[in-house]
């Protein structure tokens, strides 16, 4: 009973703490092109149904993530009000094969606090010198008469699953599902709650579950799970998420952002896990957009939490041996996500503090052996897609595959030393990774030191304010 007050004066503190709140404005726009060029065009403007859920003490991001950057300063002093680093899903199509024959669109969207004065709101790219320029700007007023303030009824209600305190304190993860009937959605919760609780086993979200809100909300389909175009499956669901991305035939996002803000607006939040009610191994992250994780596989727990390391942290992949659908960067730059380097100059090492007197930088690893097993996991794991087989087949290769790499690492010398072990993102020459292991590299259980600190970054940008008190 006074587990259940408690719960009950939280929500009460949140819904006061929104209400006194400012408006939050949604700008839509389009962005499009191809490899060589890109163009923005404005959509609409509107005002979301629920308040800004974030610190007005937390306005201006000091963690330099993202191949993007949003800045909202006022239109007659130029001073800057709101910033956030963020990355997009054309940025990342455009290094794909198909970017250089043709052009496409992608719908995206920005939030920010509603500021008493007419804005510009700029979009900023990052340049191989890790400099960020502006690339697009335009002037909002919030208060003109074509902002949207009207929004139609919320499709869905959200259910609280985690609630630690007042939204501008916390940070607020909305879980979102697809794929899920109206017959589904006692599952669907159920799914919310392992996986969120899943991931507060993990450090340092463990340490810091208290800094966070989580809110579940999912529109029901007329049928179970989503689609997966690559096998003749196509289900009409809400948020339109499905496999096959890019030709990837375990990478799931949705292309249709218009209608995730649409319903995710329903709900406080500042970052989305998407749950697809299906046990095909996949899922997708994109850093400050959204995650995914197909909720019904075997390697859940990890896909959860893997995925969500994109999206919140901005972590980089520190695998290399899967194949991908985007092309090598030219010239290894070096990239902006905290966990990999190009390593071009070893005594500036950008985790350097971590480092022991004494280890040697590259460090050294199994590499080729590790390679050459891989090779041969690689062909049966085709194979077993390609022959459509059961989804306990795939998973007992996984759980070969990491027993087969726990087993190769653990009589290594640097196992659990910080160093630079060649191999990181999507290559096998030029980037390194911190640590032999960690979650961003293989299935195992548990962040790296550097992603550690990464994701702790993120989490004080967002509920410093409440962990001071």
């Amino acid at each position: 009973m006074l587990r259940a007050l408690s719960a009950a004066a939280l929500l009460l503190a949140t819904a006061s703490a929104l209400a006194q709140a400012p408006a939050t404005v949604r700008v839509d726009y389009n962005h499009s092109g191809n490899a060589l060029g890109e163009q923005y065009a404005l959509e609409r403007v509107l005002i979301e149904p629920l308040p800004w859920p974030g610190s007005l003490s937390q306005n201006f991001d000091n963690t330099d993530r993202g191949q993007n950057r949003l800045e909202v300063v006022d239109a007659k002093t130029g001073d800057l009000l709101y910033s956030r680093g963020f990355s997009t899903i054309f940025g990342e199509w455009r290094t794909t094969d198909e970017a250089a024959r043709v052009s496409r669109g992608f719908h995206e969207s920005v939030r920010f606090p509603k500021p008493a004065k007419p804005v510009k709101v700029r979009i900023l790219k990052r340049d191989e010198r890790n400099l960020f320029s502006v690339v697009w700007t335009v002037d909002i007023d919030t208060d003109a008469q074509d902002v949207i303030r009207a929004q139609p009824p919320a499709p869905a209600k959200p259910i609280p699953i985690r609630v630690s305190g007042p939204s501008p304190d916390k940070v607020d993860l909305l879980v979102l599902g697809d794929g899920y009937t109206a017959a589904d959605m006692g599952k669907f919760e159920a799914d919310a709650r392992r996986l969120s609780d899943h991931l507060f086993s993990v450090s340092p979200f463990k340490e810091r579950a208290r800094d966070f809100n989580v809110w579940a909300l999912a529109v029901p389909t007329q049928e179970s799970g989503v689609s997966r175009p690559s096998t003749g499956l196509h289900h009409a669901s809400a948020l339109g998420t499905r496999y096959d991305i890019f030709g990837s035939e375990r990478y799931v996002l949705t292309l249709d952002n218009r209608a995730l803000r649409d319903i995710a607006q329903n709900a406080p939040y500042e970052f989305i896990e998407i749950l697809v009610n299906n046990d095909t191994y996949g899922g997708g992250g994109i850093f400050g957009q959204f995650s995914t994780a197909a909720a019904g596989n075997d390697w859940a727990n990890y896909l959860f939490v893997h995925e969500f390391g994109h999206h919140f942290a901005g972590l980089a992949d520190e695998y290399y041996t899967s194949p991908v659908a985007y092309a090598a960067a030219a010239g290894r730059p070096e990239p902006w996500e905290p966990n990999v380097t190009a390593l071009r100059d070893p005594t500036k090492l950008k985790w350097k503090q971590h480092v022991k007197a004494g280890t040697p930088l590259p460090t050294a690893w199994p590499k080729a052996e590790y390679e050459e097993y891989s090779r041969a996991y690689q062909k049966r794991r085709a194979a077993l897609r390609a022959a459509n087989r059961p989804e306990s087949e795939m998973s007992a290769l996984f759980k070969e595959d990491l027993q087969h790499t726990t087993e190769l690492f653990s009589k290594q010398k640097h196992v659990h030393a910080i160093g630079a072990f060649e191999g990181a993102n999507y290559e096998a020459t030029g980037y390194y990774r911190s640590e032999m292991r960690c979650i961003m590299f293989d299935r195992s259980e548990r962040f790296c030191k550097v992603c550690n600190e990464g994701i702790g970054a993120v989490i004080d940008l967002y509920a410093a304010p409440a962990r001071a008190k």
